[in-house]
C-alpha cells in the first residue's frame, strides 16, 4: 500500500492532465521511481479519478507479477529510469505537441518561458508510434539530454525529480507548442526569432 503523500501526488497530477485535456478518460500514464521499484498507474485506470489501489508497484530491473496489472507502457518508463536521471515520468497526449509533430521535426519555442525552459522539444520518429517497444528503445536516448520529447503522432514523455516537476514539463511544453501553432496560423513573419539567433537547432 502506498503512503498518502505519494497517492496525493498521483491523484493531483492525474487530475490536472485530464482537466487540461491532455488525455482521454483512460489514456496516459504516470510513474515514480522508489528505490528498486516503480510505482505506476494501473492498466485501464481512469487518470483523473485515481484510487490508491490504482497505483501498482513493479520491479525496476525486471518484469514481475506487477506487470500484469501495470500500464501497458511500463517498459518505456522502466527504460527511462534505467538510462536517465529521471525520478518521475509522465506520458500524455498533449494536443498541440502532437499536432506539431505531424508537420515538424522539432518544436522550437518562440515564447520567453519556453525559450528559458526548453529552447526546443525533440520529436522522435518510430515505426509503431502506439506500441511500447519502439518507444522503450528510442525515448530514453533523447531524455538523457532533454526534459521532454514527443513521439510523432502519439504523445509526450516527460521526466522530472518529482511528478510535479514532470508535470511542469508537460504543461510548459504544451503551452510553447500552442504559442507556436497559433503564431504559424497568422502566416506573418516573426519580428524577432530567438531560435535562429541562439541556434536552437544545434542544442
Amino acid at each position: 500500500m502506498i503512503d498518502q503523500e505519494t497517492y496525493k501526488q498521483f491523484k493531483i497530477v492525474g487530475k490536472v492532465l485530464t482537466d487540461h485535456r491532455y488525455n482521454t478518460s483512460h489514456s496516459g500514464n504516470i510513474s515514480m521511481r522508489a528505490g528498486g521499484k516503480i510505482l505506476i498507474k494501473r492498466r485501464g485506470a481512469m487518470l483523473g479519478f485515481l484510487e490508491p489501489e490504482d497505483i501498482i508497484e513493479t520491479d525496476l530491473y525486471q518484469a514481475d507479477s506487477g506487470i500484469m496489472l501495470s500500464s501497458t507502457e511500463t517498459d518505456v518508463h522502466r527504460q527511462i529510469y534505467l538510462n536517465t536521471d529521471a525520478m518521475a515520468v509522465i506520458h500524455a497526449h498533449n494536443p498541440f505537441c502532437v499536432i506539431l509533430s505531424l508537420i515538424e521535426d522539432e518544436i522550437t519555442c518562440l515564447d520567453a518561458e519556453g525559450i528559458y525552459m526548453y529552447r526546443k522539444i525533440p520529436i522522435i520518429e518510430v515505426d509503431n508510434p502506439a506500441g511500447p517497444t519502439d518507444a522503450a528503445r528510442e525515448v530514453p536516448k533523447v531524455l538523457k539530454n532533454y526534459p521532454i520529447a514527443v513521439v510523432r503522432a502519439h504523445g509526450v514523455f516527460a521526466k522530472g525529480n518529482t511528478l510535479y516537476d514532470a508535470l511542469q514539463n508537460v504543461t510548459g511544453a504544451e503551452q510553447s507548442a500552442m504559442f507556436r501553432y497559433y503564431t504559424m496560423l497568422t502566416g506573418k513573419p516573426l519580428k524577432r526569432d530567438y531560435s535562429e539567433e541562439k541556434h536552437f537547432s544545434e542544442w
